[in-house]
C-alpha cells in the first residue's frame, strides 16, 4: 500500500475558525488535490456536512484554502484514501490537530 505524510510545519499555521471566533494554530497538516476533497465532500451525509460545516464555515472549497482538520475529517480522509488510492496517510487519525491545504 502506498503511504502518504502528514506535513510538519515549522512555523505554525494560522486558520481562522468563525463558529469559535478564533485562529486555529497547527503544527501539521495534510495536502489533499481539489479533485479528492470533493469527492470526500460530496460522499458525506447531510449530518457529516453540518459538522464539517461548524468548522469550516465561510471556507471556500479551491485551490489553495485551509480547512480546520477534526477527528472525523481525519477517518473520512484517510477512509477515502484507502479505499480509492490504496493510500494510507501515515498519523492521520492519531487524534492530534491538523490543517488540510487544498492543493
Amino acid at each position: 500500500m502506498n503511504q502518504m505524510s502528514m506535513i510538519t510545519e515549522t512555523t505554525p499555521v494560522n486558520i481562522q475558525h468563525h463558529t469559535y471566533k478564533r485562529e486555529c494554530r497547527y503544527t501539521r497538516g495534510v495536502h489533499i488535490p481539489l479533485i479528492d476533497i470533493e469527492n470526500i465532500l460530496n460522499s458525506m451525509s447531510e449530518d457529516i456536512i453540518a459538522y464539517f460545516d461548524f468548522h469550516n464555515i465561510a471556507k471556500e472549497i479551491k485551490q489553495g484554502t485551509l480547512l480546520n482538520g477534526y477527528s472525523g475529517l481525519a477517518t473520512i480522509i484517510a477512509d477515502y484514501y484507502k479505499r480509492e488510492k490504496g493510500t494510507e496517510i501515515l498519523e492521520l487519525t492519531n487524534g492530534r490537530d491538523f490543517y488540510v491545504k487544498i492543493i
